[in-house]
């Protein structure tokens, strides 16, 4: 499998947990439950809302 990028724009589980609504870089959204190879960061300068 490739590597993807995104930006999650809706969490969809309680206190901050998966699933995520991200927005890939290719434009399309799909809801993610990320697995044990999958990472997250925060940007840097970002706030979390």
């Amino acid at each position: 499998m490739t590597d993807r990028r995104g930006e999650i724009v809706e969490v969809r589980g309680t206190d901050g947990e998966p699933p995520y609504l991200v927005r890939f870089e290719d434009g399309h959204a799909g809801l993610v439950y990320p697995g044990p190879d999958c990472i997250v960061e925060h940007r840097p300068g970002e706030e979390q809302r």
